[in-house]
């Protein structure tokens, strides 16, 4: 074999099976997880360990939209977007839905209290929406954002 050629993979975890065998299920793990291609999208991580519901707003096309809303159990992440992420700036609102309390900014959206995706920002009480203060999040254009809701950042109910 020449010295400089690239082992096959078979080989080596051959050898590391003969040594250490707990060592080859994990570097066998990693060789299937270093595989799999990247996943874009936009997550929201709940650190706290209460049930919140998100909602989300953007822009399509020149046009506002709401939706929501999206069950994050405590200690857990979910994709709000999945795959590449097509603007700059999302506006997000969150709602602790066992001990109270917001996530929330200074951009109006409308909401509804059950599953919705609005089109417009306008007249939402008029339409029959509840009106909400979303904050905003400027991805700086990356194809993939992670957005964590922290105990520090949500405002109102018991801390």
């Amino acid at each position: 074999m020449d010295r400089f050629a690239t082992p096959d993979i078979t080989v080596i975890l051959k050898r590391i099976t003969a040594l250490f065998p707990l060592a080859a299920v994990t570097v066998c793990a990693g060789v299937v997880v270093s595989a799999a291609p990247a996943h874009a999208d936009l997550r929201v991580c709940n650190d706290t360990t209460s049930l919140v519901g998100v909602a989300l707003g953007y822009r399509k096309d020149g046009d506002w939209i709401s939706e929501g809303w999206w069950q994050v159990p405590g200690e857990t992440c979910t994709s709000l977007i999945e795959g590449d992420l097509s603007s700059r700036y999302y506006y997000l609102y969150a709602e602790d839905g066992n001990r109270g309390g917001q996530w929330r900014g200074d951009i109006f959206m409308c909401v509804s209290e059950l599953e919705f995706k609005i089109d417009g920002v306008q007249e939402c009480f008029t339409r029959g929406f509840s009106r909400m203060g979303f904050f905003e999040v400027d991805t700086n254009d990356k194809e993939s954002w992670m957005v964590r809701l922290s105990e520090q950042g949500r405002s109102g109910g018991q801390q």
